[in-house]
């Protein structure tokens, strides 16, 4: 059985999250979401909120194959969380020449670290390239319709947390 751990904040997760999510399940039996916890960072929704919405949304747009995808907690080093969940694939996604950039870096230095872990590169489909979740809050924040962005069940909670 193939692991992959596909990490990230998913503050919220996005379309274009969704889309490396599709990506990561052809290419594993199972895919956790390693949510990152960052004692320094405040994050809009909480990780059981986070936690939540992925599995929801991954239900909802994968259908059986949601099932195949857990969500997991980390705050250490991913290669840590990987071995913990017997992941072979770490999972990132590349919008553009600057993710390719600093990722190159961040899997030669996981290379070193753990080399029995192989990094896979996803690139985003052009259609969510230029999504981020630090836009999508922003535009939400300010009253903004982000659902050509977010999958409904994320638009929805943004709109109710940005109620509040």
């Amino acid at each position: 059985m193939t692991t992959a751990i596909y990490a990230g904040s998913f503050d919220p997760i996005t379309n274009g999250h969704m889309d490396v999510l599709q990506g990561s399940l052809r290419l594993a039996d199972e895919v956790f979401v390693a949510i990152g916890i960052h004692p320094g960072k405040a994050p809009l929704f909480t990780f059981e909120e986070r936690m939540d919405l992925i599995t929801r949304v991954a239900q909802d747009v994968f259908g059986k194959d949601g099932a195949r995808i857990k969500v997991i907690a980390f705050d250490g080093l991913l290669i840590d969380a990987a071995r913990k969940h017997n992941a072979s694939l770490m999972v990132r996604g590349l919008r553009d020449g600057t993710d390719l950039d600093y990722e190159m870096q961040m899997a030669g230095m996981n290379g070193k670290m753990a080399p029995e872990l192989q990094t896979v590169f996803l690139p985003a489909d052009p259609s969510v390239r230029t999504i981020t979740a630090t836009l999508v809050r922003q535009i939400a924040s300010m009253g903004g319709d982000v659902r050509h962005f977010v999958p409904a069940l994320v638009a929805d909670a943004l709109k109710t947390k940005f109620k509040s």
